[in-house]
């Protein structure tokens, strides 16, 4: 199937405040997030025309402009109405979308302390990270690149930059075959897959690394309220690779990824089971209540 570019397509994108036609939604080539990674981004999902845990992730994003040292000149609330809007005038109700704020071209050199800071939502029809079969399982490779130290790298912010080593992981895990890649953290320890979290059951527990170099995902915190709601003991630990062996089933948790069983990581082999057969079954049912309903259910 052809790839439809990111740059030619119909509809509108909320840039700076407008609503600009999609293929005039353009910067300069020397702004500054593009040469310095400046930038963080949100991944959002729209499900029956709500976008789930939609202020969750607007506060994140907030936050993660501030831990890369800048303020985005929008309310939670404004950015909030923004992506509703978006949503609404591309005639969406079953979307990815997609707020990135990002340095400007004012200044070009590792000090940016006067450029102006953009911010752009996009929205566009997009299926499950690894597609209808997903439940047959996903095969991932482990990764040569490890999640950074937290003093290496802004690792609690969504930033734009601290994606590159996800991209190589994932490039080299999909010529050798797979699907995706497990990220281990500096340490060797367990961290994530290169896009979305990952748990392990083990011995009927709901097993999970503890965030501490790479974000406590949205999708991750409703996976452990949904899980906690239906009685399943929750541990968040270090875990070493050797130990996944005594898992019985893996999945991944993102919003790309949404939940997504694992067969295989390296050598491995697992078979989903019914835990992350339920906790799917039970997200899936999740995420199209409504936002009210959504947050007295599984509160993040």
């Amino acid at each position: 199937m052809a790839l439809v570019p990111f740059d030619d397509r119909d509809g509108v994108i909320w840039y700076d405040g407008e609503l600009t036609p999609w293929r005039e939604a353009k910067l300069h080539v020397l702004t500054h997030g593009l040469h310095y990674a400046s930038g963080v981004f949100e991944g959002e999902r729209a499900y029956s025309g709500h976008i789930f845990k939609l202020r969750a992730h607007t506060n994140r994003l907030i936050a993660s402009g501030r831990i890369l040292g800048f303020e985005i000149p929008y309310t939670a609330d404004e950015i909030d109405a923004a992506c509703q809007q978006v949503l609404a005038v591309n005639n969406l109700v079953e979307a990815y979308v997609r707020p990135i704020a990002w340095r400007g071209t004012e200044q070009l050199s590792v000090s940016a302390q006067a450029t102006r800071v953009h911010l752009a939502i996009a929205t566009w029809p997009w299926p499950n990270l690894f597609g209808d079969n997903r439940m047959k399982g996903v095969r991932l490779g482990v990764a040569d690149w490890k999640r950074p130290h937290p003093e290496t790298a802004p690792t609690a912010s969504k930033a734009a930059g601290l994606y590159m080593i996800g991209t190589l992981a994932k490039h080299k895990a999909e010529a050798e075959g797979f699907d995706d890649a497990l990220m281990l953290d500096w340490r060797g320890q367990v961290a994530e897959g290169t896009g979305a979290n990952i748990f392990f059951v083990i011995n009927g527990e709901l097993h999970t690394p503890t965030p501490d170099c790479f974000l406590n995902g949205i999708t991750r915190r409703t996976v452990i309220s949904i899980a906690q709601r239906q009685q399943i003991k929750v541990v968040e630990r270090t875990i070493f690779p050797e130990e996944m062996q005594g898992a019985s089933e893996v999945f991944l948790a993102g919003t790309a990824a949404e939940v997504t069983p694992v067969r295989q990581i390296g050598d491995l082999h697992f078979t989903p089971g019914p835990i992350t057969e339920a906790l799917l079954r039970d997200y899936e049912g999740l995420v199209r209540l409504s936002p009210e309903e959504v947050e007295a259910r599984a509160p993040i």
